[in-house]
């Protein structure tokens, strides 16, 4: 059979390794409804038509025609006589690929159809990453108005607190107002992360192919939390995992069509040999087609050699072969800019995990230090102003670590993209 193997790049969803049902929704959504990922999806289409034209080039080309006519002559006599004539033919030629011009054309647009494969998983990958990235967005704003709607809480109790101070005389007239500019901050913090929550829903709806707010009863939650990361991060080994990022695999693979053009136009130099065969029937009634004496056959080889335009030729393969040095050098670019993502990526995550680690430390602190309080105010030996002290102390620290965990899971992800992990080559027939 005329088989050809090709590679295709299939995705293996890494995000389900975060443990989180409505982030794998979201990006099964965008994957599936997105209108940049159909227009790709298009492109692979027509990449693969080309194939399939190339290689119907390859093959006996056919052609017949059938031709039934009649001829009224009128000789010197006043009599009129008809003549018929009946004719079919069946025409097939065939080009011989004796230096390899044809097989090199088959093998350029098969690598084309292959780099636009990778160029839809590349769109896929970044398409994954980029919903990923918003949903944590959208969590973390989400957990950061729980968060500050106890801090606001706590923020009106301190102001009633100092408030009565004042009227008993202990608190300044000073103190209510830095209070009050406090309270007011909150609110306008408030007022931004509300704007954040919006914008951010309406740029998920967009990457699933949705219409605004589409997705907003979906995201809507009353207890909302990050997703997990995975307890171990098996990367493997970074350089073989960045071959198979589509990225790189579409410029290797666009390099792989240009070196084959240069065989195409190379052929040029040598002659062309078609095989022309034929059989062709005439007669002039049609109870005689089937008559061996009506059939006429055609057949022999034939040569066509343009010798005399070798400079034109010279000038097709000179310009294929510096198509050819681009292709090689943005493949290198591509190699060295993955290079570089993957080490930035690494260094990213590892520098903020340390972070959240430090910052759940100080989160436990902040927490050991309000039980203390709590006990002394309890025990009557610390104010209620110190507790409220305390209690800041916490949601900041809270608010804290929870932005170092968004952090960190947006690093997470930049690293799952950046080593191409998630997309492995799989064979395709």
């Amino acid at each position: 059979g005329n088989q050809a193997t090709s590679t295709a790049l299939h995705a293996a969803p890494w995000w389900v390794t975060l443990d989180d049902a409505t982030l794998t929704r979201l990006i099964e959504m965008a994957l599936t409804q997105s209108p940049d990922l159909q227009a790709a999806r298009a492109r692979l289409a027509q990449a693969a038509a080309g194939l399939a034209s190339q290689r119907a080039a390859g093959r006996p080309n056919v052609t017949s025609t059938a031709l039934v006519g009649g001829l009224d002559q009128a000789p010197d006599t006043d009599q009129q006589r008809t003549y018929r004539i009946d004719t079919g033919s069946v025409v097939a030629s065939w080009e011989l690929d004796l230096f390899g011009g044809q097989r090199r054309a088959v093998e350029a647009a098969s690598a084309t159809r292959d780099a636009v494969a990778a160029d839809l998983a590349d769109a896929q990958l970044a398409l994954a990453a980029r919903v990923a990235n918003q949903y944590i967005v959208l969590r973390n704003v989400q957990g950061q108005q729980r968060l500050l709607a106890d801090q606001q809480q706590a923020a009106q109790d301190t102001l009633v607190l100092i408030q009565q101070r004042q009227a008993q005389g202990v608190a300044t007239g000073g103190e209510v107002d830095q209070q009050t500019s406090q309270v007011a901050a909150l609110a306008v913090q408030a007022a931004q992360l509300e704007s954040d929550r919006l914008v951010t829903l309406d740029q998920i709806a967009l990457l699933c192919g949705r219409v605004p707010a589409a997705l907003d009863s979906m995201l809507a939650t009353s207890t909302p939390r990050l997703p997990v990361l995975p307890s171990s991060l098996p990367i493997g080994d970074p350089a073989s995992q960045l071959q198979h990022r589509p990225d790189i695999r579409a410029a290797e693979r666009r390099l792989a069509a240009s070196t084959a053009q240069i065989g195409v136009q190379q052929a040029n130099y040598f002659p062309k040999v078609s095989l022309l065969g034929g059989v062709s029937v005439m007669a002039t009634e049609p109870s005689a087609l089937l008559k061996q004496s009506s059939l006429a056959l055609l057949g022999g080889p034939m040569l066509t050699w343009d010798f005399l335009d070798f400079n034109r030729t010279t000038t097709a393969v000179s310009k294929a072969a510096s198509v050819r040095d681009e292709a090689l050098a943005n493949y290198r670019s591509s190699v060295l800019q993955a290079l570089n993502d993957a080490n930035s990526a690494l260094s990213r995550y590892r520098q903020q995990s340390n972070i959240v680690n430090q910052q759940a430390l100080a989160q436990a602190s902040s927490a050991h230090q309000l039980t203390l309080v709590s006990q002394r105010r309890t025990a009557g030996v610390a104010s209620e102003m110190s507790l409220l002290d305390a209690r800041r102390s916490l949601l900041n620290a809270r608010s804290q670590t929870l932005s170092a965990q968004a952090s960190l899971l947006e690093d997470y992800i930049l690293l799952q993209k950046s080593l191409g992990m998630g997309w492995q080559v799989a064979a395709n027939r």
